[in-house]
């Protein structure tokens, strides 16, 4: 491979799964990479090394937010927009947003539901376990996130698989199963924001316990959410706290899918369930990128960046990087240490990484002792993109579990 040959703007290079190859030659020809961009865009700096991505994101004074944690720039009109998610923001309004919710995601918090979210899995296999097949990421992987992030926000589970579409329309914007015209996008974030605010007039008078009434009545330095904060916060937790658990299952899957051994090394030891988790989450890397962009000339490992330069974090890489994961392209369900950035890193890490982990292992624990022999049915469908490492379809098929309680009986 020659460096003339990445192009990680080439999304048809991400419909077969994230392009490592790619990776692994940057992060020893080219660890800050100067990418070229189509379309007459400025270009971008490619950062592929672990030491390197944090360095990135724990500086949001060097490298900020609230350009845009997209490759490719906005129009300025938009831009103010986009700055209402707290994505898009820096220290200190970040900081000053974030504990709006963050209470909770406190792990106390969310200890409590443990058995509520399990009892919610042990549903979800229920439906799937005496069939012998199905599609595993809309009858499973899908379901749980779903489920529960409606609850969390206070939206009646009829009403949940509103919040699958749009988050499938807002995050899978490249591919075109999803996104019918340039402008679906920016229509599903529309209808979003209708349904949020029909959500806020009811909790307005009539508070609950969810995370939509919190928002209604929270304040940022002495002031209410405007409607345009409030339907920002609405999108970024609706989408975030399923989009990415979803992808997280269905990789996980099929990872011990594709690596039968360690499928049956978990299988014989369930207490590895907890690092497999962790090491199903560094495999996938579900989040495959996120940009900053240069406050003022700095460099990264010696390479000279200019102000206003975009700098373009890839997690998938740094989760790999042979200078922190001894024999990184192998899964391994007890890798320690496995301090993988999946999650992100610095004021911007994930905000639902302890309810993430819970759906996750909760989730393995039903499918592993309910559908130990499950496989691949049929072809896996991946989301065309270069930001999700996403899955569409996955067929599978297992021994229905009536059969197997009959011959085990």
């Amino acid at each position: 491979m020659q460096l003339a040959d990445v192009d990680l703007c080439d999304l048809d290079r991400f419909v077969a799964g994230v392009p490592h190859d790619v990776f692994t030659f940057l992060r020893t020809a080219a660890p800050v990479y100067r990418h070229c961009e189509p379309n007459g865009g400025p270009g971008f700096w490619v950062v592929t090394k672990y030491d390197d991505v944090v360095q990135v994101s724990k500086n949001p004074g060097t490298f900020c937010s609230s350009r845009g944690t997209n490759i490719f720039d906005v129009l300025p009109e938009a831009l103010s927009e986009i700055q209402t998610l707290m994505l898009n923001m820096d220290p200190p309004a970040h900081s000053k947003y974030r504990r709006l919710v963050i209470h909770g995601f406190k792990p106390r918090i969310i200890n409590r539901l443990e058995p509520h979210i399990r009892e919610m899995a042990r549903t979800i296999v229920d439906a799937v376990a005496r069939k012998g097949a199905c599609d595993f990421v809309t009858e499973i992987a899908a379901e749980l996130p779903l489920q529960v992030i409606a609850e969390f926000l206070g939206v009646p589970q009829s009403d949940r698989h509103l919040v699958f579409e749009w988050s499938n329309r807002l995050i899978g914007f490249d591919d075109p199963e999803f996104q019918t015209s340039l402008d679906d996008g920016k229509l599903a974030a529309m209808e979003m924001y209708m349904y949020a605010n029909q959500l806020a007039l009811e909790r307005r008078d009539r508070p609950r316990d969810d995370l939509v009434s919190v928002l209604m009545h929270g304040e940022v330095d002495g002031e209410q959410l405007s409607e345009q904060d409030f339907d920002s916060f609405f999108l970024l937790l609706a989408v975030a706290g399923n989009e990415t658990t979803r992808n997280l299952i269905s990789g996980g899957m099929l990872a011990l899918i594709e690596h039968p051994e360690e499928h049956q090394r978990l299988l014989a030891d369930m207490t590895l369930l907890p690092s497999a988790v962790e090491e199903m989450l560094r495999w996938v890397s579900p989040v495959m990128h996120f940009r900053r962009t240069a406050t003022c000339d700095t460099a990264v490992r010696g390479q000279k960046i200019a102000a206003g330069d975009k700098v373009v974090t890839f997690y998938p890489s740094a989760n790999r990087d042979e200078d922190i994961f001894p024999d990184g392209d192998r899964f391994d369900v007890g890798r320690t240490p496995n301090e993988h950035l999946a999650f992100g890193i610095g004021e911007h890490f994930c905000l639902g990484a302890n309810l993430a982990l819970l759906e996750i292992r909760l989730m393995f624990e039903e499918l592993l002792s309910r559908l130990p022999d499950i496989e691949l049915a049929g072809p896996v469908s991946r989301l065309r993109s270069n930001f999700i490492n996403g899955i569409k379809r996955m067929p599978v098929r297992f021994t229905p579990e009536r059969a197997r309680q009959s011959v085990n009986g």
